[in-house]
């Protein structure tokens, strides 16, 4: 029983990652799509596409690699806010991933954002991951 579907997907790209897999794909909600295209703006991936014609509808994602040395773009993924222990926070206090290097992914009342965005537009929410 999947109770936790943002911990999944996160989940499923981190071990694409460390399997060294060009493509991954998984089950597609909104709240995926949403991620799944701050990664792509980000840098973090290469290419995404939503197969909305099959069922269940689907996210394939192409991973990104560096050309020599093979090390993925994507370090680190890490799940913050869990379904057992929400964590919130205020647009004062927006957490910094690796001194601005990496990402938070942020559910506030106007979508998901980047943390800096958050920070820009004044808004606080929910921290769903960090992206180094």
């Amino acid at each position: 029983m999947v109770t936790d579907p943002i911990a999944d997907f996160i989940t499923s790209l981190r071990n694409a990652i460390m399997a060294n897999h060009r493509i991954v794909e998984m089950p597609s909600s909104k709240i995926k799509k949403e991620i799944t295209k701050i990664l792509f703006n980000k840098g973090y991936i290469l290419n995404y596409k939503f197969e909305d014609e099959t069922f269940p509808e689907s996210i394939k994602i192409a991973l990104k690699y560096h050309p020599v040395s093979k090390i993925s773009a994507i370090t680190s993924l890490q799940r913050v806010s869990t379904p057992g222990l929400r964590q919130y926070t205020g647009s004062k206090d927006l957490p910094r991933v690796l001194n601005g290097l990496g990402i938070a992914i942020i559910s506030t009342s106007r979508g998901l954002m980047t943390d800096k965005e958050a920070r820009i537009e004044n808004v606080g929410g929910e921290v769903l991951c960090y992206v180094s």
